[in-house]
């Protein structure tokens, strides 16, 4: 299993009427942590894309359990329990700085052929970066 944690600080403009965190930057929080997550193992999304990959979004399910607020720290934990093959699947749990799961979310993403658009096999250089993890 691929584990990685990002920590994210959140901003005042990150927050609505009820000085809450908007619920709709969840999956933004979420895109920077897969984000960070995958150059942690050593490649980028821009290389796969540069490579001929796209990722988009197929799914995207989200728990608000608490919110989260303004100026706090938050820990976002992000798994990935297979090895993917046309597609992958990242789960989310975030944590306050209490150390609170204040929320849990998964995005399911797709690898497209850049050029023809069509469903593809996960990259070799994706796959050989995350085989380690899971031996």
């Amino acid at each position: 299993m691929f584990i990685y944690e990002h920590k994210l600080r959140v901003l005042y403009g990150d927050t609505d009427q009820m000085g809450y965190v908007y619920y709709g930057n969840y999956g933004y929080y979420y895109e920077q942590a897969r984000s960070e997550a995958i150059r942690s193992i050593g490649i980028s999304y821009k290389e796969l894309e540069d490579s001929g990959t796209m990722m988009p979004i197929t799914r995207m399910n989200i728990k608000y359990i608490q919110p989260a607020y303004y100026d706090e720290l938050l820990t976002i934990k992000t798994f990935v329990s297979h090895l993917p093959h046309r597609l992958i699947l990242f789960n989310y749990e975030v944590y306050n700085e209490k150390n609170e799961l204040i929320n849990e979310g998964e995005t399911q993403l797709a690898f497209i052929d850049a050029k023809t658009k069509r469903l593809k096999a996960a990259p070799n250089a994706l796959m050989e970066k995350m085989k380690p993890f899971f031996l």
